[in-house]
């Protein structure tokens, strides 16, 4: 086997992440750095008129206009590089939240779906929309406050040490108290309640699109107060968590903003120079640079603070994205092998969720198995359908051809060759699917069809939804095949699956799986379907997972599964003449046909 390893890679950290962006990242900060010196300038220019208005004898007309003007530049220039580090940050947030949410969507489509399953919908919507949004702060502003939190405090920390660097570190200890409080901010408690927080979150976000998914079944079974218990709940664990950090943080955080703000500053210059100037160790004037300087050794870090929760929810949205990217991929092999012909083989298939990674071999932890010692053979040009009652393995067994799994024993192969040793593009050539459980892409109805092969033109695609039955009702919506699923194209689920139906026809690939593909669709429409299946079913290995006795009823070999087994296969008339299980199954079903088209009489 050449198949590449299944070890998940090492979790990127954040510099990896955004190594791409090194430039524009210096971009920033060097526009910052401009920005945050010149801002320094109106300020000095104050302290600078000051000690000349101050100093006995007439002022210095010429001295006092270029001070002006060189606080009116300084203030310029800080606020058009100012304006253009933030302008190139959040350019660069916009390039880095594009970049993530393609690399996440990359990564999810290369994970095996039994990884995903394991993440809630609402978890996976969050992760993508929320958490990549929530990198903001750390993209596009943290690089230019933490430039202005150390520039503007070093070249101001500069300048008063050549004034009096007695009273300079009076004026720091406003500073000094705040970086004292922020360990506090990070202690292992604080952390875990972040960390207890954000999963809150999570909760909530999933069982709000959990139950609006189940709206209808919640409404038509009348389990509202046990879907609302399970909101209330997750409301309950968010409300406690948020509580809990916030009882934390307060302390701190308002310790923080008492020492930095600028009555605490001002207080603590005008008492350090009141002492120093009764002393005689500093004159007057030199007061007023600790007075305006000190507020400005203080702002940026006060900025900074302010948005340290920020900062610490982006750090952990980071993290999250990390582990999802982190993920191992279905593995590709290393020197793809290309199929001859479309025989599908199952041979000693076994197969288990749990524990059951992407690729995983003959030993690996499979908890309970699914599929047990499957070994099954689909001829080319054959139709086969897999029945059984519910838990039997039936979608396994599918989602196994479809390499959505890897089994953990045994081996699925495609013209003589092990699916693990075929590459996934090539795959996909030669296999269409289509589920019970449809999901259209928001795009063109056209799109949605053309998924398979994008340079189909609008005649093929016509041709393919003629066929699905599914043309008279793309006709009917706003735009015709130019309609976009979600926005002017509302469509039933027996219609979604008419659809994807088009989709596979117009893939025209050799092998074809149908897992309940007319679940949704009236007698009719399942009619035209299957005759449109059944003119190049010659040419293609066919396998369909169906409960409804017609579909039973034109495959060529039927194959009964319970608890995970093959137990019995054959022609339909030959399963039936055993009476057996499948005539048995043959029976329930056939009796509940009958059952419902009574009720339909009768309603008639």
């Amino acid at each position: 086997m050449t198949s590449t390893g299944t070890t998940a890679p090492p979790p990127p950290g954040v510099a990896r992440l955004l190594r791409p962006y090194a430039g524009g990242f210096a971009a920033v900060v060097v526009l910052q750095v401009i920005g945050a010196v010149a801002g320094l300038a109106p300020l000095l220019a104050v302290v600078e008129l000051g000690r000349t208005l101050l100093a006995p004898g007439p002022a210095d007309e010429g001295h006092v206009r270029n001070v002006v003007l060189a606080g009116a530049a300084g203030l310029l220039v800080r606020l058009l590089f100012t304006a253009a580090s933030s302008g190139v940050g959040h350019l660069l947030d916009t390039r880095v939240q594009l970049s993530l949410r393609r690399q996440l969507a990359a990564r999810l489509g290369q994970v095996p779906i039994g990884r995903l399953a394991r993440r809630r919908t609402g978890e996976l919507a969050k992760l993508v929309g929320d958490d990549v949004s929530a990198v903001h702060p750390l993209i596009a502003h943290t690089p230019g406050e933490l430039v202005s939190a150390f520039v503007v405090p070093l070249v101001s920390l500069g300048y008063l040490l050549t004034v009096d660097w007695r009273l300079t570190l009076i004026t720091l200890i406003p500073v000094l108290l705040a970086v004292a409080l922020v360990p506090l901010m990070m202690t292992p408690a604080r952390l875990r309640e972040q960390k207890e927080f954000d999963a809150a979150m999570g909760r909530i976000s999933a069982s709000v699109v959990e139950f609006v998914q189940g709206i209808a079944v919640v409404k038509a079974f009348g389990g509202s107060e046990r879907a609302h218990g399970r909101f209330r709940t997750a409301v309950g664990d968010f409300t406690r968590s948020f509580y809990r950090m916030v009882r934390g943080l307060s302390g701190v955080a308002a310790g923080m903003q008492v020492a930095l703000s600028p009555p605490f500053v001002l207080l603590a210059v005008l008492v350090g120079g009141a002492y120093r100037i009764t002393g005689g160790g500093l004159a007057p004037a030199d007061l007023l640079p600790f007075l305006l300087l000190g507020l400005g050794l203080t702002a940026p870090v006060a900025a900074l603070g302010h948005g340290f929760d920020d900062l610490q929810a982006a750090r952990r949205a980071v993290g999250r994205i990390r582990d999802v990217l982190a993920e191992p991929a279905l593995p590709e092999p290393v020197r793809p092998v290309a199929p001859e012909g479309h025989r599908v083989e199952l041979r000693g298939v076994r197969f288990g969720y749990e524990g059951a990674g992407a690729g995983a071999g003959a030993g690996a932890a499979a908890g309970r198995e699914v599929l047990r010692g499957i070994d099954l053979v689909l001829e080319p040009g054959t139709t086969t359908a897999v029945v059984g009652p519910s838990g039997s393995g039936k979608s396994t067994l599918v989602q196994l051809l479809t390499r959505f799994y890897d089994p953990t024993h045994g081996s699925v192969l495609l013209g003589g060759v092990d699916l693990r040793e075929v590459g996934s593009q090539e795959l996909y050539r030669r296999v269409s699917f289509v589920f019970q459980d449809v999901r259209l892409l928001r795009a063109s109805v056209a799109d949605n069809i053309a998924l398979a092969v994008p340079h189909a033109d609008r005649d093929a695609v016509v041709r393919a939804a003629r066929r699905a039955s599914i043309h008279d009702r793309v006709l009917e919506l706003p735009r015709g095949y130019d309609s976009v699923i979600g926005e002017d194209a509302r469509l039933s689920g027996g219609e979604a699956q008419r659809v994807s139906i088009a989709r596979a026809l117009l893939a025209d690939t050799p092998v074809l799986v149908l897992d309940e593909a007319t679940a949704f669709a009236d007698p009719q429409t399942e009619q035209a379907v299957r005759e449109a299946l059944a003119q190049t079913r010659e040419k293609r290995t066919t396998l369909v997972i169906a409960h409804r006795l017609e579909t039973i009823a034109d495959a060529d070999t039927v194959v009964m599964l319970r608890d995970g087994e093959i137990v019995e296969r054959g022609t339909t008339a030959e399963l039936l003449a055993r009476d057996g299980a499948f005539a048995e199954f043959w029976k329930i079903h056939a009796d509940v046909v009958k059952a419902g088209a009574m009720e339909g009489e009768e309603a008639r």
